[in-house]
């Protein structure tokens, strides 16, 4: 035992020491009125970057771990007793080539704070060998951990892994480290959801349930009380769902479905405190101020709905979004009028908190169980990746010395000056846990909901049917719910009241659960139900009434058509409810849009205008070229368009709506090759007009950051990308040569900006 204490504390004085050694002369103190040092990116030891931060009034920022008790901290998950079980990405960009980053140097840690000062004191290793793992999710008594490719259950005894299960080998096999899923967010429907992904995941026994959703966001997602999602891209601030995650994505014909994906917040300015000439596109014109602070959100990160009860009712249904580029978390105040959830910054020309310190990197948040607000600091110097860091953003890194240390962390939590935190234990007892559904604090309620769910507590189910009977409290009866739905002992009567219920948010919540409790014998009772719910003009229904359509149809297709129809008689205008309908009718739509035609023949209506829409699409998508076979031609090209570029232009080349346009029948794809091949090299920065639409932000990102600076990407490689996009789809321009690349790099070989259009076409 001697042994281990006298190698953990030489671990603690070698990682404190190569941390302070890079320490030069900082700012100190009133950070808001003192001189910034442009120079601040040296490391500032954990006991002082708190000193260096600027946070709202009535506020304060809490240490609660710091290297070398965590290194390099990307994603943490809480467990009953309070432990913060993190993810340490150790691998990450090592330099700006990322030399060494497949090395399994990831490791998955339980953190502890054993004499209750708030400050964790002991580090215990559960999962080493890991290659960039990005995020985990615990649930009974294993833990799921993101590994890319692969999604991996680890069973655990005594906090260490027994059995490794592979839950699934493509969880995130196409992208590079900035653009693969992550999140596994435990949501309020017991699914599992990720950002930067399309699909959900659930345990059922010992196999796992893998379903398609809609894809959302890039790199962190959270819920409301409601379950609905939030998440966001590098270049916006929130976006979110405004119906329950699992409806409306069944049609594959559809792009887009209205009340998915919404641009809850779509002010992106941000205000950081001191320089941040540290931003890959900061030579631009437009990306930093007259004082080199970023103007806009460039690696918006991890959006937060806080649900905690600690922070006040001023703090109700805000999110937080993290900007590590900037050095700083946002505040936004939203707010609900029916369906749409909409929102504003809480503050102009400041922000909730922010820091002078470079290396202050918030790239993930959390509730937590005291209703803090919990801060992951990557504390790096280079956050870009590889891919897509320009010579500008390395020259930056080089001035002033950001690629070293390697192995800092920190864990803060921010709380009301003068407030007690408490700590909420979740017990084992199913009464005491049935009791804790219906806490203020929300992170409380999920984890009660999932601790009797995980314990398989069926003695709480005669408890859990009586609250339902009560409305006294919504989220009580919201959670008992889904906690029902959890143990699988929801019964159709049960449902059926709840369905008349005069509070929406538990009439959402139990429409929300249908697709778990209809089957053989009750289906001709939600039948009935959903029709009266129609007849009755419950308008805030109705959508959820056409994505349910779906669930109908494996019973009696004629009688979810029914529904179908009858909605769009009475809301033929209605976007949400359109949209829903259409969801419904994969390789159906012609064939409805006749039925519909009989009744509601203008086709200025919107459901008629969405129908023509959804034919139009599918007809041009097939004229498309066989994907494999272009593969087969070009498959170094196809495995960067894979890694790449389908991250933002979408598998289909057409684009993806807030990150880029398209590239099916582009005419800079299919015009000059040189121009295309300026553009892959070196960059765009927008706006951009594609066949007579100018995409902008916020529709798609400001910049496509250009691949030509990667020394991992070869021009044979960039030829082979070109070829293929230049035939793929409906694309039918000619082939491109290396000679061809080599010419473009040769001739801007001294070129560090991106392109504009204006440059291109001037060029012509």
């Amino acid at each position: 035992m001697k042994v281990y204490i006298y190698i953990f504390l030489a671990l603690i004085v070698f990682s404190l020491y190569q941390c302070q050694s890079y320490k030069k002369a900082t700012t100190n103190t009133s950070v808001q009125n003192k001189p910034i040092d442009f120079n601040l990116a040296s490391v500032v030891p954990a006991d002082e970057a708190i000193s260096k931060m600027v946070v709202e009034d009535g506020f304060e920022v809490k240490l609660i771990a710091a290297e070398p008790m965590v290194t390099t901290p990307v994603a943490m998950s809480f467990d009953n007793k309070g432990r913060m079980w993190v993810v340490e990405m150790n691998g990450y960009m090592p330099d700006t080539l990322g030399t060494g980053e497949d090395k399994p140097t990831g490791k998955i840690i339980i953190l502890e704070d054993k004499n209750k000062d708030g400050v964790a004191d002991e580090r215990k290793l559960v999962i080493d060998s890991l290659v960039l793992p990005r995020a985990i999710c615990l649930i009974e008594d294993g833990i799921l951990v993101a590994e890319p490719p692969n999604l991996w259950y680890y069973e655990l005894k005594n906090d260490k892994p027994v059995k490794r299960t592979l839950v699934d080998d493509k969880y995130a096999g196409e992208g590079n480290v900035e653009h693969q899923p992550n999140g596994l967010l435990r949501a309020l429907d017991n699914w599992i959801y990720n950002a930067k992904s399309s699909k959900r995941y659930r345990k059922q026994g010992d196999k796992w349930l893998i379903e398609n959703t809609h894809f959302r966001g890039q790199w962190g997602v959270s819920q409301d009380n409601y379950g609905r999602l939030y998440y966001n891209d590098n270049s916006s601030n929130v976006i979110s769902d405004y119906f329950t995650p699992g409806f409306g994505s069944a049609n594959k014909n559809q792009r887009g479905v209205d009340g998915f994906s919404e641009r809850t917040v779509p002010n992106n300015r941000v205000y950081p405190i001191r320089p941040t000439p540290g931003v890959n596109r900061g030579y631009s014109a437009g990306i930093l101020d007259d004082s080199l602070r970023l103007v806009n959100f460039t690696a918006a990160c991890s959006p937060l709905i806080y649900r905690g009860d600690l922070f006040g009712s001023a703090f109700d249904f805000n999110a937080f979004v993290a900007e590590p580029s900037a050095n700083l978390i946002k505040r936004d105040v939203l707010t609900e009028n029916g369906y749409v959830v909409k929102g504003e910054q809480a503050y102009k020309g400041k922000e909730f908190l922010a820091s002078v310190d470079e290396r202050f990197r918030p790239v993930s948040l959390y509730n937590g169980p005291d209703g803090a607000l919990y801060v992951i600091d990557m504390y790096r110097g280079i956050i870009q990746h590889k891919t897509y860091v320009t010579p500008y953003l390395s020259g930056q890194i080089k001035a002033r010395s950001l690629t070293q240390p390697l192995n800092c962390g920190r864990i803060y939590k921010v709380v009301p000056k003068g407030k007690k935190t408490v700590f909420t234990n979740i017990p084992n007892d199913p009464n005491k846990l049935v009791e804790l559904l219906g806490s203020s604090n929300g992170f409380i309620r999920d984890m009660a909901q999932q601790t009797l769910i995980d314990g398989k507590y069926k003695q709480a189910i005669p408890l859990l049917k009586s609250i339902i009977k009560q409305t006294s409290n919504p989220l009580l009866v919201i959670h008992a719910l889904w906690t029902l739905e959890g143990l699988n002992a929801l019964e159709t009567n049960e449902v059926l009241a709840l369905l008349k219920n005069t509070d929406w948010p538990i009439r959402m919540q139990t429409l929300a659960v249908l697709p778990s409790v209809i089957n053989q014998s009750s289906y001709r009772y939600y039948i009935k139900a959903l029709n009266e719910i129609v007849a009755n003009n419950d308008e805030l229904a109705a959508p959820y009434v056409a994505f349910l359509a779906r669930y109908i149809k494996p019973f009696n297709e004629t009688s979810a058509d029914e529904l179908l129809v009858n909605l769009v008689k009475k809301y033929p205008n209605s976007n949400f409810v359109s949209d829903a309908v259409i969801s419904n009718l994969a390789y159906r739509e012609e064939s409805f849009k006749e039925t519909i035609a009989k009744f509601e023949p203008d086709t200025n209506l919107r459901i008629n205008k969405q129908l023509q829409s959804v034919i139009t699409a599918f007809n041009n998508a097939q004229k498309n070229r066989d994907p494999k076979v272009l593969a087969k031609q070009y498959p170094k090209g196809s495995a960067l368009f894979l890694s790449t570029c389908q991250t933002c232009h979408s598998a289909d080349g057409n684009g993806i709506a807030s990150l880029a346009p398209p590239l099916n029948k582009s005419q800079w794809v299919n015009g000059d090759k040189n121009t295309l091949l300026s553009i892959v090299l070196f960059g765009l920065t927008g706006p951009v007009n594609v066949n007579g639409h100018v995409y902008k932000a916020p529709e798609i990102a400001g910049d496509m950051p250009g691949i030509g600076h990667s020394e991992e990407i070869s021009d044979e490689d960039i030829a082979q990308l070109l070829s293929f996009i230049r035939s793929s789809w409906q694309n039918n321009a000619g082939k491109v040569d290396v000679k061809d690349v080599v010419g473009v790099r040769q001739k801007f070989k001294s070129r560090q900006k991106a392109f504009t259009v204006e440059e291109l076409e001037s060029k012509k």
